[in-house]
């Protein structure tokens, strides 16, 4: 299980989105699929998939969150080891862009001598890179965006969540060494940086953008035990107003999801009246109780 696992809120479409994505991805599969009920929302699918070995969760839960780019994933084909990274490449791209939308054209870049950034018909935003390197890294990558006034944040919040999780580290930064249109000079032109056990990009975006982050698009951290739960929630949360069930937003805005690694299994294995219980009692939950949700779980419920 993923420390740090990316979690995409639809309205309704998170089975079919899942199954769309390990469809035309490589080495991708579903990996669990439930339904909570009587939410809010009402029935609510939550369904977990891995693409490129690389964990999500997803959720369909209503109209309330929509989905923009910035948070993408960058996706990388490595053509040092494989002679189809380019036309495997080109593929993926072709299936992203059916019914979404080009927000830079797949050509050569800089960076990249293929590189284009789609948002997909489900509004979740890809990078798709062709590298060409021998490090060892991962296909997928969350890349974060600070725009409009958390536009100039990138490098403050860089070193604030790498002082938060062990086996962190900062790779590379690059900064604009003069102003070049809405970006400031000293601000985040790229970085790239581990937390926990997977790797991120974040960078500044100017003031020019529509969007900045929200709840659409969030980071689960998969916690052992309420010690942990406790700790990265006093670190993280920053807006009061946002907490629920799980959820938090930090001072970057950025949503995260403090959960018990254990909830996944036991929604997984329950029987429909032990999710049930547990959906009735974390409902009522800003920071998460393992102990109540045990005792949910096991019909102990405590009426409060």
């Amino acid at each position: 299980m993923q420390k740090i696992v990316p979690h995409l809120w639809f309205e309704r479409e998170a089975v079919e989105a899942a199954e769309f994505y390990t469809s035309i991805f490589p080495d991708s599969k579903l990996t669990h699929r439930s339904v909570l009920k009587n939410t809010p929302s009402g029935d609510t699918d939550v369904v977990g998939f891995k693409i490129m070995d690389f964990e999500f969760r997803a959720i369909s839960a209503g109209p309330y969150f929509k989905k923009n780019p910035s948070i993408s994933f960058s996706v990388y084909f490595d053509s040092s080891d494989d002679k189809g990274a380019r036309k495997n490449l080109d593929d993926l791209w072709e299936k992203l862009s059916e019914g979404g939308k080009v927000l830079m054209p797949i050509q050569k870049y800089p960076w990249s001598k293929r590189y284009g950034w789609v948002q997909d018909k489900y509004n979740v935003s890809w990078q798709l890179t062709l590298s060409n390197t021998t490090e060892d890294r991962p296909k997928i990558v969350p890349s974060l965006l600070f725009t409009n006034e958390k536009s100039g944040k990138a490098e403050e919040a860089i070193k604030f969540y790498i002082s938060l999780f062990k086996n962190s580290k900062l790779e590379n930064i690059t900064h604009y060494q003069k102003d070049q249109g809405p970006n400031k000079k000293g601000t985040v032109m790229f970085s790239d940086f581990k937390l926990a056990d997977i790797w991120l990009t974040a960078m500044d975006g100017g003031n020019i953008h529509d969007f900045t982050f929200n709840e659409a698009i969030s980071l689960m951290i998969n916690c052992e035990s309420q010690q942990e739960i406790d700790y990265y929630w006093n670190k993280l949360s920053a807006e009061p107003e946002a907490e629920q069930c799980g959820w938090l937003k930090d001072s970057f805005g950025v949503s995260w999801q403090v959960v018990p690694a254990i909830l996944d299994e036991m929604i997984e294995k329950g029987t429909e009246q032990q999710i049930n219980n547990i959906t009735e009692t974390y409902l009522k939950m800003k920071k998460f109780d393992i102990q109540k949700l045990m005792e949910a779980y096991e019909g102990n419920t405590i009426n409060e």
